[in-house]
């Protein structure tokens, strides 16, 4: 598979892109100029693929600085950050990293974030850096080619089996972060995601990664929830009856841990396909 070529130019989003998103947008480029004008601010994710659903998807940037942050400046990004919670909405959905021109080279390296709600460091993994070469969206400045260099194959491939050896087998073992939505829907679309990459070396969105889980034969009950919970619709599998859907389980409370353990199993025993190997413990 070869490298998409990117042209810098800005993505058109069409109808996925509503007033509320480029308010926020715009707000969050004239306050991070006023803190630390950045080389270039672009987003990746599903704006990057295609598949960014206002209100529910995030929006993951990432702006290059042209060196590393102090303290102050972070202090002032991160007021900057909860400001936007407070004031707009969709505030909380916007993720960004702060990259400087003295780390494009190195995908292992952290850099000052701001996600769900919370300050912390992180690195620009090899699978941002390739959603950012296939169709970055470029709000300020010039496009990622030429700043950053490109992820090989190899890299891409070796970095997504340590995730799911390194992190997502071992959260497999805690039933009870199972219990969450946000563990099954992210658990669940990951591992296929990963999958589909591992195998045929391309990127998918989410809407694909369903796909991916149905082709699978994933617990049917469980892809047609996150599907409901993510684009209103519940697919095209096998109805969710009372008896093992989620309306029994919000009075019963059965159906979080049923859930749960569907899709916790299905994805350990998924990666462990995958990989070629057993979990641990």
């Amino acid at each position: 598979m070869e490298d998409s070529e990117d042209t810098g130019a800005t993505r058109d989003t069409g109808d996925t892109e509503d007033t509320g998103v480029t308010r926020l947008l715009g707000r969050f480029g004239a306050d991070l100029g006023a803190v630390v004008p950045p080389v270039a601010l672009w987003a990746h994710g599903s704006l990057a693929l295609g598949d960014f659903l206002p209100g529910r998807s995030d929006l993951d940037l990432i702006a290059l600085v042209g060196g590393e942050l102090t303290g102050v400046q972070e202090e002032r990004l991160r007021a900057v950050h909860e400001r936007l919670v407070a004031e707009l909405p969709y505030g909380r959905s916007l993720h960004c990293t702060y990259l400087p021109l003295t780390g494009v080279a190195d995908t292992g390296r952290t850099h000052p974030t701001w996600a769900l709600g919370e300050w912390f460091e992180r690195p620009v993994t090899p699978v941002a850096r390739r959603e950012l070469a296939l169709g970055a969206r470029v709000l300020s400045g010039p496009g990622p080619s030429g700043l950053l260099p490109a992820v090989s194959d190899t890299e891409l491939t070796d970095f997504i089996r340590a995730e799911l050896r390194g992190y997502w087998l071992r959260v497999t073992a805690r039933p009870e972060l199972w219990l969450q939505d946000i563990w099954v829907d992210v658990g669940m679309l990951t591992f296929a995601r990963a999958a589909v990459t591992l195998r045929e070396g391309r990127l998918v969105t989410k809407r694909e990664a369903l796909d991916e889980l149905r082709a699978r034969g994933a617990p049917a009950e469980v892809v047609d929830d996150i599907a409901h919970r993510r684009y209103g619709t519940r697919g095209e599998g096998p109805a969710v009856t009372p008896a093992n859907g989620p309306e029994s389980g919000a009075a019963s409370g059965r159906w979080p841990a049923h859930r749960g353990e569907l899709a916790r199993e299905f994805v350990r025993q998924g990666i462990e396909r995958v990989l070629g190997q057993r979990a641990l413990g």
